[in-house]
């Protein structure tokens, strides 16, 4: 069981990795003009990051942020994904993002790790029909 649940935390982890790198690739930083020249191990620390704080964190910040999720019907939910996404960047070294450009990579990785989830969930439907 354990060493399931370490699986699913490395394809989380390399995925959010990569979802990261797509990020700034495509909507930039927002802080300056120059192209961000991280190498892949940045974007591997940012994504180790970004799952243990999503994984950590993210509970907690959803629970004290509930009545404005419910006063938004839920669109403050992208608030807080852009949050432990800008969180994540300032915690990474050579990686800076602006609050709006994190909003968008939020939006990002919710769609790839709801993808994630998805396929996970098939596989173990798919094994237990066996």
């Amino acid at each position: 069981m354990i060493q399931k649940q370490f699986a699913i935390f490395i394809v989380r982890w390399m995925l959010n990795s990569f979802g990261l790198w797509v990020a700034v690739r495509l909507l930039g930083t927002g802080v300056s003009s120059d192209v961000v020249d991280g190498s892949y191990s940045v974007f591997l620390l940012a994504g180790l990051i970004f799952s243990i704080l999503n994984s950590l964190l993210r509970p907690l910040i959803v629970i004290l942020s509930l009545p404005a999720i419910l006063l938004t019907l839920g669109l403050f939910v992208f608030v807080v994904n852009g949050f432990m996404v800008w969180l994540t960047l300032q915690l990474t070294p050579q990686l800076e993002m602006t609050f709006l450009h994190s909003i968008f990579a939020g939006m990002l990785l919710s769609l790839i790790n709801y993808i994630v989830s998805a396929a996970l969930e098939l596989q173990v439907l798919k094994k237990e029909e066996r």
